[in-house]
């Protein structure tokens, strides 16, 4: 019989229950089991695939090209499986549903409700994890706090799931803050008291508090949240802020959430944890380490949560070399007014990473202009990849006026567009290629090296592709198509042959980085950088203080 734990929120919202539900994911998948994590948000939209990223983040793809949750990054880097799109399920995806089976006539004629309608879909999806996955334990996030009128029917399908599965299937995490309050320098518990009322008011009974924050959690607060919370004490986690994310697992460990867990639904360990592996990943993240600096030059660089996996996949590579990564977050629309450069010449390196629409285009090619004439390491992801071809299309052509379709429909030199089959189809989603594709590396290229195979899967996430018609005129000055489709109709990797390393993707490859296994392709931009670094210590630009690649606004 399959496991289900659930984890709630409460008190504010972004408390880490993401974290919390994949650390005690790793937690569990040391001891033998096949794990899986679900994430309900409770938001209308279908998918986060049309939300901006300022107001949820990076959009994250998983291998069958669901459009997901940025919490389903942590799980996968945490637990190290791919998740696939029964593991992300929305507001919008369950009355959709419900919705056109209404339509069909599927309830012949009945009066659709909130109970037992969205409730037995929301059940049935969560019934699908296991079924899809094969996992034994499922651990299944609600977003929000509890509380919110939006979260719940999600509240009140699981806990119907006890009354489903067995009360011994079942096992409700309830992660909440303990604010500080500095005029007597005290944490306070009656906000979680709070939240545990209004979640026992609905029906559920936490069988485990994780108590988030800032400063350490005496034993008398563990005792009092026991006590007023009606949780066994060793059911009482205080999780302490760290700075260092991937340490939370051993915390968790060292605090015997897993086997208390365990112990409560009547799982018997299948072999003792082996930490020594992670534990190693700690202490590097933990070592002081010779810093490198990458200037990641984006659009929504004030959120940096619209970067996580790109951040996430950087920090792996540099803790590969023994490095510390130091980030540059430049607004590329700042660039175009000739501001940030100066964050652009301090780092040894470049990366310009995906996004859709045409605002701050240009910088972001001005960016790469002065990495490819400075011979500046340069990666370049999605977007990062068609801004190079077209920065390079220009200079061959001497036109400003090349472009993709995205940003210019009438543009005269079309170097990035719609595939012929995809021209007509309205619907936005309808042109995308999402997920999982293959991808031919060329031998001798810089990618082939990196990556050191013949093939290999990434996972894409854009709508426009290089116009085929332009690879001529590209190869003529240097630029090499070092990935294909494998029927060569479509570019997948592009690099510059009289580069060091300026390498781009049309895919995600940040995706499918992990902490102890890297992505290769980052471990190669960062080795290059580092390499670049060596010979200009000094940080300076090598082109000198003039700038001559940066055009003059």
């Amino acid at each position: 019989m399959t496991k289900y734990i659930f984890l709630t929120g409460g008190v504010v919202s972004s408390v880490g229950k993401g974290v919390t539900a994949a650390a005690l994911g790793r937690l569990l998948k040391e001891r033998g089991f096949a794990v899986a994590v679900q994430k309900l948000d409770p938001y209308i939209n279908v998918d986060p695939g049309t939300m901006s990223p300022y107001q949820h983040g990076e959009v994250y793809v998983l291998d069958d090209g669901a459009e997901t949750d940025l919490d389903l990054g942590h799980y996968e880097r945490f637990i190290d499986t791919s998740l696939n799109r029964v593991c992300n399920v929305t507001t919008g995806q369950v009355y959709a549903e419900v919705i056109g089976k209404e339509r069909r006539g599927d309830y012949l004629g009945g009066t659709i409700q909130v109970i037992p309608h969205i409730t037995n879909e929301i059940k049935r999806r969560i019934g699908l994890v296991a079924k899809t996955t094969g996992a034994e334990i499922v651990l299944v996030e609600i977003g929000g706090t509890v509380g919110d009128i939006e979260s719940l029917p999600f509240l009140e399908a699981i806990r119907q799931m006890r009354s489903d599965v067995g009360r011994e299937n079942t096992f409700y995490i309830h992660v909440t803050w303990l604010p500080w309050i500095g005029a007597t320098s005290e944490l306070k518990t009656k906000p979680t008291q709070h939240s545990v009322r209004e979640l026992r008011s609905i029906g559920i009974s936490p069988d485990m508090i994780v108590a988030r924050s800032d400063h350490p959690v005496t034993e008398d607060l563990r005792d009092k949240m026991a006590l007023f919370c009606d949780v066994d004490r060793r059911a009482v986690i205080p999780m302490v802020t760290t700075p260092v994310l991937y340490e939370v697992p051993l915390m968790l460990e060292r605090l015997g959430a897993a086997d208390f867990v365990s112990e409560r639904l009547g799982c018997q360990p299948r072999r003792k944890p082996d930490w020594q592996e992670w534990e190693h990943l700690v202490a590097e993240v933990q070592r002081k380490k010779p810093v490198i600096r990458v200037a990641l030059v984006g659009k929504y660089v004030e959120l940096h949560d619209a970067y996580m996996s790109v951040r996430e996949a950087l920090n792996h590579a540099a803790l590969s070399l023994g490095r510390e990564i130091e980030i540059n977050w430049v607004h590329s629309a700042e660039l175009e007014k000739g501001r940030g450069w100066d964050a652009v010449r301090a780092a040894d390196g470049v990366l310009v990473p995906g996004g859709f629409g045409s605002r701050g285009t240009e910088g972001k090619m001005q960016a790469i202009r002065y990495a490819r004439e400075n011979k500046v390491p340069y990666l370049g992801l999605c977007l990062g990849m068609q801004l190079l071809v077209i920065e390079l299309a220009r200079a061959i052509l001497s036109d400003d006026q090349v472009n993709s379709t995205e940003f210019d429909r009438t543009t005269r030199h079309p170097v990035i567009d719609l595939m012929p089959d995809q021209h007509g189809i309205a619907d936005m989603g309808g042109t995308m290629r999402l997920g999982l594709y293959p991808c031919h590396l060329q031998p001798g290229t810089v990618a082939a090296a990196a990556y050191n195979a013949r093939v290999v899967q990434e996972r894409h996430r854009h709508r426009f592709e290089l116009n085929n018609a332009y690879r001529d005129l590209l190869a003529s000055a240097g630029m090499r198509f070092s990935g294909l489709s494998p029927d060569g109709r479509l570019v997948e990797i592009v690099e510059m042959a009289d580069h060091p390393f300026m390498v781009a993707t049309q895919f995600h490859p940040e995706f499918l980085s992990r902490p102890n296994r890297p992505h290769p392709l980052f471990v190669g931009f960062l080795k290059a950088v580092l390499e670049y670094g060596g010979a200009h210590h000094d940080g300076q630009n090598p082109a000198g203080e003039d700038e001559p690649s940066r055009p003059v606004e």
